[in-house]
């Protein structure tokens, strides 16, 4: 399915972490948190700023965003999880 998001709003596919820790241990799904990393796979126009301009979007499709862990609305694609985020909620580009 193809989607495109919105005005300022970017799709991202959460990166999960590790299952181990160094030590050799497994951590149980329920013990995990939420990643707060992922790829951009989709990314909205841009912002309309005040005078009625378009604000082009920093981030680009394959970009590895960080963002905050309770940032966005999650939603089904294909039987997967993404994240729908404003722009402003990404907090760094991973390089």
């Amino acid at each position: 399915m193809n989607i495109k998001p919105l005005h300022d709003r970017v799709l991202i596919k959460r990166i999960e972490d590790m299952q181990k820790t160094a030590g050799g241990i497994i951590i149980p799904d329920t013990a995990k948190e939420k990643p707060s990393e992922g790829v951009v796979e989709a990314v909205g126009q841009g912002r309309l700023t005040p005078e009625g301009k378009l604000a082009p979007m920093t981030v680009k499709v394959g970009d590895k965003v960080l963002f905050g862990k309770y940032a966005g609305t999650e939603v089904k694609l294909d039987g997967e999880p993404r994240l729908i985020i404003r722009e402003e909620d990404i907090l760094a580009i991973v390089e």
